[in-house]
């Protein structure tokens, strides 16, 4: 059984997850909207991803004895000034969600739950790995679209991003 305050703070987590997944799907639909289809793919991709972290946390609660109660989503309601907003405001919420699961492993650690510890360690690397991109994403657009062919083919080179499933194993 894990500690109360874990799986709570793990099934707020949940939410959060899948509001990153509703905020990089509008960012899609705001690309999309645009004609910028690579930027589009990106942000579908990123998505997925992070309906993927959901459930992940989802099944390692399940799998630890936890009842798993869903609450409302919010909508995003973002409002986007240009094409580099959405970047900025795709790593000022990577840092976010980094946070969270920062404060979890924190409570995790507390009470020597090194389970849930071990288990946060990936997502831990992962969100390391979420900030880099976001942050290169911005850098790549401050670099190359202030010209238009600079703008394409940082859209080709975004539009060439792959999804791929998570590798966590889930005990």
């Amino acid at each position: 059984m894990l500690n109360k305050e874990v799986a709570k703070l793990l099934k707020e987590q949940i939410n959060k997850e899948f509001f990153s997944a509703y905020l990089y799907l509008d960012m899609a639909n705001y690309y999309a909207d645009e004609g910028l289809d690579g930027f589009e793919n990106w942000f579908v991709i990123q998505a997925q991803e992070e309906r993927d972290h959901a459930m992940l946390i989802r099944q390692y609660l399940l799998n630890n004895g936890e009842s798993v109660e869903l609450i409302e989503i919010a909508a995003p309601n973002q409002t986007y000034k240009d094409f580099r907003d959405p970047l900025v405001k795709a790593l000022e919420h990577e840092q976010y969600v980094t946070d969270s699961i920062n404060n979890i492993y924190e409570a995790a650690q507390n009470i020597k739950d090194y389970r849930t510890m071990q288990f946060l360690d990936w997502f831990i690397e992962e969100q390391g790995e979420e900030e880099k991109n976001a942050d290169d994403n911005i850098k790549k657009y401050d670099l190359f679209a202030a010209d238009s062919k600079g703008l394409y083919m940082l859209n080709s080179e975004m539009n060439a991003r792959e999804y791929v499933e998570p590798t966590l194993v889930l005990e």
